[in-house]
């Protein structure tokens, strides 16, 4: 299908990074940012890790993604964490000119059961919601403006509140005990102050649509970006199932695996996620947020075929 140019340039995108875990992936990772942030989108996110096993990457990176001039948004878990420990962090973020959260009851690290994750004191999404409001009321209860022409005299005004994001699951989150409870649970981060979602990974536009509509139902206001990530091979396939719980999606599977090159492969992930995007953008989502696995080929290939950016810059430069 070919790219509506009609959609060109006016749909919000945004990435997901996850911290480096090498020095040779750490140059790489400088390499991917720089091509994201030329693209213009709305923020790039990173993680936090698992129980916060990447975590001291993180800052750094969010720093490097903010001196490009692109606004840095920071996971925040509460798996591995405590309340005092994360609101030490929170003020760190802050103090980088972090403003922008993802706030995430988090997943145990590898090797470690359900049972046995350690939540410390903050118990849900909605708790570090409220505490990365919190921290940031304490450290700005409010902001000042200088007075023209009234030397020395300051207008004071309302704070700016940080933004933050949340997780939604529009086919249910794997640990769901009720058919509605990851919805109970948006409107519980809604009440706790979080400003937007983003939904998991799902593989079928009807599946984001239909969940954001019964969550509009429900008394969910809150503007819900879909996560799409681009599925290049059989073996991503199987990892995104074993970490999201998510079914298999039969003909995308099927597409991958009769498919004899890693460049055919590549077009059939590349595909199926631009119409994933087309289809939700289509619908009436807010944009589109794509999980870039570190490498900003793919995801600026299906904002291009999905015809939400029209070419890289560095094309354009190229072509000249």
């Amino acid at each position: 299908m070919p790219a509506d140019s009609s959609i060109t340039d006016t749909v919000p995108f945004s990435f997901e990074l996850y911290p480096p875990r090498s020095d040779a992936a750490a140059a790489e990772l400088l390499e991917t940012i720089r091509a994201l942030a030329e693209a213009g989108p709305r923020f790039i996110s990173v993680t936090y890790g698992a129980g916060g096993s990447t975590g001291g990457r993180s800052l750094d990176i969010l720093r490097h993604v903010r001196a490009t001039g692109v606004e840095a948004l920071a996971h925040l878990t509460c798996v591995g964490n405590t309340y005092e420990g994360a609101a030490r962090l929170i003020r760190e973020f802050l103090d980088a000119d972090i403003t922008s959260f993802l706030a995430l009851r988090g997943d145990p690290p590898a090797g470690v059961s359900e049972d046995d994750i350690f939540l410390g004191d903050l118990e849900s999404a909605a708790q570090l919601v409220q505490l990365i409001d919190r921290v940031q009321a304490e450290r700005s209860p409010y902001t000042e403006a200088s007075i023209p022409g009234v030397p020395g005299a300051v207008r004071v005004e309302r704070r700016r509140r940080v933004d933050i994001a949340v997780a939604a699951f529009p086919n249910g989150h794997p640990r769901s005990r009720h058919p509605r409870e990851h919805i109970d649970a948006l409107l519980a981060k809604q009440a706790a102050g979080a400003t937007f979602a983003i939904s998991q990974v799902f593989f079928h536009a009807d599946d984001y649509l239909c969940f954001v509509e019964r969550a509009r139902q429900a008394g969910v206001g809150l503007p819900i970006l879909p996560g799409i990530m681009p599925i290049v091979s059989p073996v991503r396939l199987r990892r995104v199932l074993e970490l999201t719980g998510e079914e298999l999606p039969g003909e995308l599977a099927v597409a991958l695996e009769v498919e004899p090159t890693p460049e055919g492969r590549r077009a059939v992930g590349i595909e199926h996620a631009a119409r994933l995007a087309r289809d939700v953008i289509s619908g009436g989502a807010p944009g589109v947020h794509l999980y870039a696995f570190n490498s900003h080929d793919a995801v600026l290939a299906v904002l291009r075929a999905a015809g939400i950016l029209s070419h890289h810059p560095s094309e354009l430069e190229a072509a000249r």
